[in-house]
């Protein structure tokens, strides 16, 4: 900002009737702050507003009023800036829909519990019976013992040897992944 500021007090940086640029960024800025709500933004319109009525002077055309000139200059930026931003439709910072545009691929999970299915199904009758009634039904010992018609003890027992058949049966299947993948 200073530097369009200290290019507009050079000769060359008047319009007609000698109106220095510089005695009109104070009130830019103040109304393109008020304009836009944002430091940021507003420093760009006055900035652009400055360029263009640079570019102006350079072309050598007179202007009778600069104030009104630089403000209508401001405000036409604005008007546009909110056009092309109306066309363009709201803008999000990426950080903000990153984890809408895309997911992390579902076919490891589907496999593996692919891979766990057909291991409970490799388990013997007996064992598989306490697992799933354990584990998915949710029953306690005692209702799997009555269930079953078997002692709690066993029931704990089967349990044990299928949670170990089914851990070195998973195993078994990540590691014969492994090898296809190398």
């Amino acid at each position: 900002m200073k530097r369009w500021m200290e290019n507009a007090r050079k000769p060359g940086g008047e319009f007609a009737g000698g109106a220095d640029l510089a005695e009109h960024v104070r009130s830019l800025r103040r109304y393109a702050i008020a304009l836009t709500g944002d430091p940021s933004e507003a420093d760009d319109l006055v900035q652009e507003s400055l360029v263009r009525a640079l570019a102006r002077i350079e072309e050598g055309a007179e202007v009778r009023n600069a104030r009104t000139y630089l403000f209508s200059i401001l405000h036409n930026l604005r008007v546009d800036l909110l056009a092309r931003n109306a066309r363009r439709g709201p803008q999000m910072p990426l950080e903000a829909v990153e984890h809408r545009l895309s997911r992390p691929a579902e076919q490891p999970a589907r496999l593996r519990h692919a891979e766990l299915a057909l291991a409970i199904d490799a388990l013997p009758e007996q064992q598989r019976a306490v697992l799933l009634l354990v584990a998915l039904e949710g029953a306690s010992y005692q209702e799997v013992a009555e269930i079953l018609d078997i002692a709690p003890g066993t029931v704990m027992s089967r349990l044990s040897r299928a949670r170990k058949a089914l851990r070195d049966l998973m195993e078994e299947s990540a590691v014969t992944n492994l090898r296809r993948m190398t």
